[in-house]
């Protein structure tokens, strides 16, 4: 395994600078119980230490935790009684680079399920009474959370990544454009599924959803299909229709 370290084998002397700190802390703290601190100070020689407070099964939140960590390239060590974050591993970012790769072949790829999910969610919830402003909150958070990305993306906002040893550099590179790649497609679906979730309860489209043409004309059928006396082309926000998804860009 290559560790990014500045001058010895195992350490930086650089000290860890207080973004890479909160973004650490945000990754622990999703993976912990709410309201649990977590507690992320850096080491007299490079790298973080997190620990918790407590009596509680620490050993499996500081599992969950560092498989978070180790996710976003890290190398992780754990101590006895705490975590410790030593540097990028290259193969970290090789398994992060692999993880971004499948989520965009696989679960970001089916819009179809997205807007199945959104259907049957905010159906249930009109039936319940809830509010259409509801209903679309409610669907937005559901598939935010069936996507799981977002979140992990929204961890690492501020971070700026650099190593030392030029094979690190140019993987971190990779890691990023298809951080950017994934991000895009998470904001597609989110779109999609508001969209879908506003055709269902009623209301008008909020201004955060901009649904492009293609995902448009990947779920219209199943809209068609799905919501009753709403085909496409009777709301006052037309969606395009199928003959069109020929000449539009993936």
């Amino acid at each position: 395994m290559t560790i990014d370290h500045q001058v010895s084998p195992w350490f930086t002397r650089a000290p860890v600078s207080p973004v890479q700190e909160r973004v650490i802390q945000r990754i622990c703290a999703r993976s912990a119980p709410a309201g649990t601190p977590v507690h992320v100070s850096d080491l007299p020689f490079g790298g973080v230490q997190i620990w918790m407070d407590g009596d509680e099964d620490r050993w499996s939140l500081y599992h969950r935790m560092a498989r978070e960590l180790r996710l976003a390239g890290w190398h992780v060590e754990p101590a006895a009684d705490r975590l410790l974050v030593l540097g990028w591993s290259a193969d970290g970012l090789t398994h992060r680079v692999q993880v971004l790769a499948a989520a965009l072949d696989g679960r970001l790829a089916d819009h179809d399920l997205t807007v199945f999910m959104a259907v049957t969610i905010a159906t249930r919830l009109s039936q319940e009474g809830k509010s259409p402003e509801t209903v679309v909150d409610e669907v937005e958070a559901r598939l935010r959370d069936d996507l799981r990305w977002p979140d992990r993306l929204a961890d690492l906002d501020g971070l700026q990544r650099t190593a030392t040893l030029e094979p690190l550099r140019l993987r971190l590179a990779q890691v990023v454009g298809l951080e950017a790649k994934v991000r895009r497609r998470c904001a597609e679906h989110l779109s999609l599924a508001v969209r879908v979730a506003t055709a269902v309860a009623g209301g008008s489209v909020p201004p955060r959803a901009r649904l492009s043409r293609l995902n448009a004309c990947l779920s219209e059928r199943v809209v068609a299909a799905s919501v009753p006396n709403r085909p496409p082309g009777r709301s006052s926000d037309v969606v395009p229709s199928l003959t069109d998804c020929a000449s539009s860009p993936r």
